[in-house]
């Protein structure tokens, strides 16, 4: 691995597309969290460009190490908070929402940046992959202490199918990957929590508290966004919303829902509820 210093000018990227581009398409993952890392110093330094034609070209898909393997979500093991292993197993997948998460973020800078945004949505999405970041190393760390390690186990892929999905509109992306996908998060990680508490595996717990504090405004980066762009185009941003989940979500819009996290992340009831199989 290059682990790229910040007085090391000549690797610098000159634009922030160029950065996220090579953060996402990187194999290694201590050199995609510090790609990512440097992406953020750089932009928030305002030492970046957004896009150039020099840019390298999307990879397709992110590069990512031998292992993990990724399978059928139904060849995975059980995950259970009540023994170490079955903890293990639950942290395990987390580690791998987080890693598929700073992808997220890294490519919705990759394939929209020329796209007639505000610069401060690329700073949103900076955000969010500087965070997404943080959370797959506090992930990381704690399989570690554990005596495992990220990739020891198999994984799946539904979270990049996602993006396959979405990559032709931005609207789309905003309303599937922060407005479902992490939104669902807001909805299952208090209960986890708790459990975790109940335990006694209060450090997990632990990250699992920041984790969820920083997916809210995740989610709030997306909502905000979204209504943006809808208000542009003189959209019902609910309405839209339901449109683009029916034509580019392959599941199911699940409920119970955590309405007040929901809503303080401005995402209200009449977005998601008659997604919801209850509701039919």
């Amino acid at each position: 691995m290059t682990v790229i210093q910040d007085d090391d000018r000549a690797a610098w990227p000159s634009t922030l597309r160029q950065a996220a581009i090579e953060a996402l398409a990187s194999a290694d993952l201590d050199e995609k969290v510090d790609r990512t890392n440097l992406a953020c110093r750089l932009w928030f330094g305002r030492r970046l460009g957004l896009h150039s034609a020099s840019d390298p070209s999307h990879p397709g898909r992110p590069g990512r190490p031998a292992e993990p393997e990724l399978v059928s979500p139904r060849k995975l093991k059980r995950r259970s908070i009540h023994t170490e292993e079955g903890r293990i197993v639950l942290i395990h997948a987390l580690a791998h929402i987080e890693l598929n998460a700073i992808d997220l973020a890294l490519d919705i800078v990759a394939r929209f940046a020329q796209e007639t945004m505000p610069r401060s949505f690329f700073d949103g999405w900076m955000t969010v992959a500087l965070e997404e970041a943080k959370h797959f190393g506090l992930l990381s760390r704690r399989l570690q202490s554990l005596g495992s390690r990220y990739g020891a186990m198999p994984a799946h892929d539904g979270l990049w199918q996602a993006v396959e999905a979405t990559s032709h509109d931005l609207s789309a992306r905003l309303a599937v990957v922060p407005l479902i996908l992490e939104a669902r998060g807001l909805d299952v990680t208090p209960s986890m929590i708790e459990k975790l508490t109940e335990v006694g595996d209060l450090e997990t717990a632990k990250i699992l508290e920041i984790i969820y504090r920083d997916e809210k405004k995740h989610v709030a980066i997306g909502a905000k966004w979204f209504r943006f762009l809808c208000a542009r185009r003189g959209e019902n941003p609910a309405e839209r919303f339901k449109l683009l989940v029916r034509e580019s979500f392959r599941g199911d819009v699940k409920a119970p829902f955590n309405d007040r996290a929901r809503a303080e992340a401005g995402l209200t009831p009449t977005f998601y509820r008659s997604l919801s199989p209850r509701s039919r």
